[in-house]
């Protein structure tokens, strides 16, 4: 089985379209987008962009028959869940991901969208690592998303501790029949690997996440969020024990390049390519 992965584009239209032009050309019958699908900018709005450009970009996917495994992101704001849900659900090929498993052929797709506690505003699925992570100081006031607008948070300390953790949401996924048949889409990527390697030189990995992959060991583990790690480190496939690991990174939206990973689990090779906009020449 052949897959394509990409991650982080943010609404970009047309890496969205090219990422499916891709898929048809060489007959890649699945793609996984690993998260942050909706447009930056208003995010209040992003229900516009789930039904004047996702549905009929769905429609395309499905008319072709080709899976498209879809994992809402932390800059994809939680009230529009339920409506990205039932867009997805019209059809037969598309699939929401997050924190459920969807199975290809031989295969066993598992995804969770939570991310560490950023310094940033929004915290619809920000979570602490572990019941010991240190919460980073904050730029902003700490908001989530309700139907009214932006609900502030005065007190985001004792918010958060009353949250599950990344460690407990990990360990209370559905879990696979077999490991080894078995790729989680994990929107944070593992720490220690240099996966997670911001444009100041911090590192923002997840620890349960490591930890997680390194008890589970599955084939597989696709992570995105932190777009210019791989230039930073560059690195963006690692190994914990046996298990892959693969951070393609992507280009900033205002970048004109398109990033992403054909995988052929047959034969695990693995590949990563980056595309330039103006000529869909490689780079």
């Amino acid at each position: 089985m052949k897959f394509l992965y990409v991650t982080d584009l943010h609404g970009n239209i047309w890496k969205l379209n090219l990422i499916f032009e891709i898929a048809r050309s060489l007959k890649v019958k699945t793609v996984i987008n690993g998260g942050d699908i909706l447009p930056m900018g208003n995010l209040l709005k992003q229900d516009d962009f789930i039904v004047n450009f996702l549905d009929t970009y769905f429609k395309k996917f499905d008319s072709e028959k080709i899976n498209l495994v879809n994992l809402l992101g932390n800059d994809d704001v939680a009230i529009f869940d339920d409506l990205f849900e039932k867009i997805c659900n019209k059809y037969s090929y598309i699939f929401s991901n997050a924190q459920r498993i969807v199975k290809v052929e031989d295969y066993e797709f598992i995804g969770t969208n939570y991310v560490i506690d950023y310094p940033f505003a929004l915290k619809d699925r920000c979570r602490m690592d572990d019941n010991e992570f240190i919460l980073p100081r904050q730029f902003g006031k700490p908001v989530i998303s309700t139907l009214k607008g932006w609900s502030y948070i005065d007190d985001w300390v004792s918010y958060i501790k009353n949250l599950t953790t990344i460690e407990e949401e990990l360990n209370n996924l559905i879990r696979p029949n077999d490991f080894q048949k078995t790729i989680y889409i994990i929107h944070n990527p593992p720490s220690n690997l240099g996966l997670d390697v911001c444009s100041d030189g911090r590192r923002v990995g997840s620890k349960a996440v490591y930890n997680f992959i390194k008890k589970n060991q599955p084939l597989l583990t696709l992570h995105g969020h932190i777009h210019e790690s791989p230039q930073m480190s560059g690195i963006w496939c690692s190994k914990i024990d046996n298990t892959i690991c693969i951070q393609p990174g992507q280009s900033q939206q205002s970048q004109d390049f398109l990033i992403y990973v054909l995988v052929d689990l047959k034969e695990m090779i693995y590949e990563r390519y980056i595309i330039d906009k103006f000529n869909n020449s490689f780079i």
